[in-house]
């Protein structure tokens, strides 16, 4: 008997869940059902297993000097990978951490490292009978430099504006699915970095009804999340 399909969900602080906050320490985590990939395992239901791969600061493809190697994402990715197969999908959400000043990456630059990762999966034996695993790509919404990750991020709001359109055309090279966050979800007027509880809805349910479109009888159908409320 065949176990349920599996979804890898590869991103940072927004896949892992981390609450807006104001505060430089003592940061907290939102609970498994309200993390937007809890709230897809519900909506998709027991016969999609959907596995949580979310490292705060991850970034796509760098070394970060004050953070630690180990947040570079492809360093992480091939263990990742490894340790969850057999994957049908790996949906990846990374770029936000790239907008860091400290890494002065370009919207390309952080593009083409998202591509890095796309090829990574595709090149991979991860999936079903040693396949590669489908993959998905989602652009971030854009972000807001305030609080006190303004000066970490200063820079990057205009740059994150250039996600969508870029992330839209490494997903065509690739000729994978897209999708963009920004569209539905919005980083929170609180630290302008992290999704609240009403864009994590929006997410999980956008991501839903996607995969229901993709798979069609494979997914099963997702009931539509409420309605999104603006904080800022």
């Amino acid at each position: 008997m065949t176990g349920p399909r599996t979804i890898l969900c590869f991103g940072d602080s927004n896949t892992y869940g981390a609450v807006p906050t104001l505060a430089r320490i003592g940061r907290h985590r939102f609970a498994p059902a309200r993390r937007w990939t809890g709230i897809l395992q519900r909506l998709l239901g027991p016969e999609w297993q959907v596995v949580e791969e979310g490292h705060p600061s991850r970034t796509t493809v760098f070394d970060d000097p004050i953070e630690g190697a180990h947040k570079n994402g492809l360093r992480a990715l091939p263990v990742c990978l490894e340790s969850h197969m057999p994957i049908d999908l790996v949906i990846i959400m990374l770029g936000t951490n790239d907008l860091k000043h400290r890494f002065g990456a370009s919207p390309g630059d952080i593009a083409d490292s998202v591509e890095v990762l796309v090829k990574a999966v595709q090149k991979s034996e991860a999936g079903p009978g040693g396949a590669a695993p489908a993959v998905m790509v989602i652009a971030p919404p854009a972000i807001l430099e305030v609080g006190w990750l303004g000066e970490m991020f200063a820079g990057g709001a205009a740059k994150s504006r250039e996600f969508a359109p870029r992330f839209r055309e490494v997903a065509a090279r690739c000729n994978v699915p897209f999708l963009d966050a920004g569209t539905l979800a919005e980083s929170s007027a609180v630290d302008g970095i992290h999704l609240d509880e009403d864009s994590q809805r929006a997410l999980a349910g956008a991501v839903a009804e996607r995969l229901r479109a993709l798979l069609g009888d494979a997914a099963p159908a997702a009931r539509k999340p409420g309605r999104r409320r603006r904080t800022n």
